[in-house]
């Protein structure tokens, strides 16, 4: 770390503690970075307004697909849902959010089958029938559609999902024996079903990206996985999600380091300047430097802020604002503590939740603030929603209260509208 990075740091620290020995001495009100500081409570209605969308565009239509998905398996309508899985996947076609439909119908078709073994997991059936009946089922529908690649996805996606049930989220030597032979089986089996469909030849990102995801489960020496993934960004460069999961992949727990991390994530940007601009740098970053300390030491921040700008650009949705927004305010901060040179890094791109709230949030979606709280782990288990959205807006609420408590502690009410933020000097109680 260079003495001009430990030097700003520390001032910067240093001044947070000054400041606030003065606030409470005097009460001042403070001018240090306010995602800093411990949130406060949720704020009033009457100082602060911003519209909160509990049921967004998003959220509907990603149940819609899941929901066709399961209607559609229930039905036994295989023929229907291979041609809706085959059109969804060819179009590319996407929620507002940006999340596959195609990948969405697939999740919502096996979702019973694997809802019921990791129900039987948890209540910790002994007889491994109830927990392989479902997916035996959907073997015996593969047996009929042998040649078509999206049946075969599906039944390769529900043993993936149950071989992650049967390991759960603990650490590899906590594991038991038993677990963890189950769920190689069912990673193998997975592999199996999908090898003789390629999702280059088929033009398909569904199949591309069931097959990235496998790699997790591999440690096959003559994979090239930068190689994988960049054929499947290129089958569809306007999703994200694909450069998230790379970025991922090439953490060193994985099987990268963090030198390749950033180069693809600079070739990355560079085969899609025209759809993201400098954009897919940031998007490769966006989960590896949130979870890893050292791949957040190592980012080039000021490319990774200006690569932040790009995607606001060229995507001004408040699905991807508040994706953006909730990351840099809650996800990074969650770090904090661990490295000087990532604590340094973290507290810059922190700071971008100030412009990105200010001058592009119009309104709250609850649910990926929530998430952004979780680290968003796919992995988390939600036993309410009702409370999860609630946690979610609770979060969003008191970081945009902390980011205007000047404005809010000079008597102005702060509004957020479609057509940008309005401030109002508050009535006087009498």
């Amino acid at each position: 770390m260079t003495d001009r990075m430990t030097d700003a740091l520390f001032d910067l620290l240093a001044r947070v503690v000054a400041r606030v020995a003065r606030v409470r001495m005097n009460g001042e009100a403070p001018d240090i970075p306010r995602l800093l500081l411990p949130a406060p409570p949720v704020p009033t209605e009457d100082c602060l307004s911003v519209p909160v969308c509990e049921t967004s565009r998003d959220a509907e239509a990603v149940r819609a697909a899941q929901d066709r998905g399961q209607f559609l398996a229930r039905q036994d309508r295989w023929d229907d849902l291979s041609d809706e899985l085959r059109e969804a996947d060819r179009n590319r076609a996407t929620t507002p959010g940006g999340a596959p439909i195609a990948e969405l119908m697939a999740f919502g078709a096996r979702a019973d089958v694997v809802l019921a073994a990791e129900h039987a997991l948890m209540e910790g059936a002994a007889n491994e029938a109830a927990i392989l009946d479902g997916v035996t089922a959907l073997e015996l529908v593969r047996r009929e559609y042998r040649t078509d690649p999206y049946i075969n996805l599906v039944v390769a996606q529900a043993h993936v999902d149950i071989g992650w049930a049967w390991r759960g989220n603990g650490w590899d030597a906590t594991i038991p024996r038993l677990n963890r032979d189950r769920c190689m089986a069912h990673f193998d089996r997975a592999v199996d079903l999908l090898r003789p469909f390629d999702g280059i030849e088929l033009d398909s990102p569904l199949i591309a990206a069931a097959h990235c995801a496998l790699l997790a489960t591999q440690r096959d020496a003559g994979v090239r996985v930068p190689d994988r993934y960049e054929d499947l960004i290129d089958l569809d460069p306007a999703n994200p999600r694909h450069m998230r999961a790379l970025g991922h992949h090439m953490l060193p727990r994985w099987f990268g380091n963090y030198a390749m991390l950033d180069l693809e994530a600079r070739r990355t940007a560079a085969r899609t300047a025209d759809i993201w601009g400098l954009g897919a740098y940031a998007w490769v970053h966006f989960d590896a430097i949130a979870l890893d300390e050292g791949a957040c030491a190592n980012v080039d921040v000021d490319f990774f802020i200006d690569a932040l700008r790009d995607i606001v650009s060229r995507r001004p949705d408040q699905e991807t604002v508040n994706l953006l927004a909730a990351y840099c305010a809650v996800a990074m901060r969650q770090g904090l503590g661990g490295d000087t040179q990532a604590d340094f890094n973290r507290l810059r791109i922190v700071d971008c939740a100030n412009w990105l709230i200010r001058d592009h949030l119009n309104e709250i979606h609850p649910l990926i603030w929530a998430h952004a709280s979780d680290g968003f782990d796919n992995n988390a288990r939600v036993s309410s929603v009702n409370r999860f959205t609630a946690r979610g807006r609770d979060f969003a609420l008191r970081i945009i209260a902390d980011l205007f408590s000047d404005e809010i502690g000079r008597g102005y009410k702060v509004t957020f509208t479609p057509k940008g933020l309005h401030m109002d000097r508050r009535a006087q109680a009498v």
